[in-house]
């Protein structure tokens, strides 16, 4: 299994690009988000990717964050129906955050916008992945659509902390929202979380 490449990048397009590593030149199919985050050609480049073993070829998918590839592997391995190739498209068609929201909220209807995905592979998608996604996801899409304040982000990634430690979002907003008011809206996201869990202890 290659788990990643690092190389220097030789040729960019959209959907693909090339990466040579020590005069080996990798060719790796990539979504759209991870196009926009690429560094300029002739730079080194760091891909995280996923093998795809077909009986004609085996194609590198690559990705510039853990998050992309996460997703896309959930995707294919989660949704019936949902090749790399789909999953890909998917990835192209709406940022991560954005995705994982939309199926945390069961927005079937922007879903299947994304070109290549109907109203049924949209509702396989919500479906299959809503329990694997979880609150946390709706809870980020909607603080990144609401454009917060560097005080609020440090409140909401205290509040996603909580969440992934197991709490319910309106109980760890609540504790999280009394230590910024005991500590002051310049408490680090550290100090909100040590707060936190302090009032939820006891």
């Amino acid at each position: 299994m290659i788990s990643f490449l690092h190389g220097t990048l030789v040729e960019a397009l959209p959907t693909q690009v090339t990466v040579d590593v020590h005069g080996v030149g990798y060719e790796v199919l990539i979504p759209l988000s991870s196009y926009a985050k690429l560094p300029p050609i002739g730079q080194a480049v760091k891909l995280l990717t996923h093998l795809a073993v077909r009986e004609d070829a085996h194609v590198l998918y690559g990705f510039m964050t853990a998050a992309e590839r996460d997703l896309f592997r959930l995707l294919i391995n989660t949704v019936s129906g949902i090749g790399p190739k789909l999953a890909l498209n998917i990835l192209s068609g709406m940022n991560v955050t954005a995705l994982r929201g939309a199926v945390a909220q069961g927005d079937i209807k922007a879903l299947a916008q994304i070109p290549g995905v109907g109203k049924k592979t949209a509702e396989r998608i919500v479906v299959e992945l809503r329990d694997k996604i979880g609150p946390a996801a709706a809870w980020e899409a909607a603080s990144t659509q609401r454009g917060l304040s560097p005080a609020d982000q440090r409140v909401n990634d205290a509040v996603l902390a909580l969440m992934a430690l197991g709490y319910k979002q309106p109980q760890a907003q609540e504790v999280v929202r009394a230590a910024q008011t005991q500590l002051g809206p310049s408490a680090t996201l550290e100090e909100l979380v040590r707060a936190a869990l302090k009032r939820l202890a006891g």
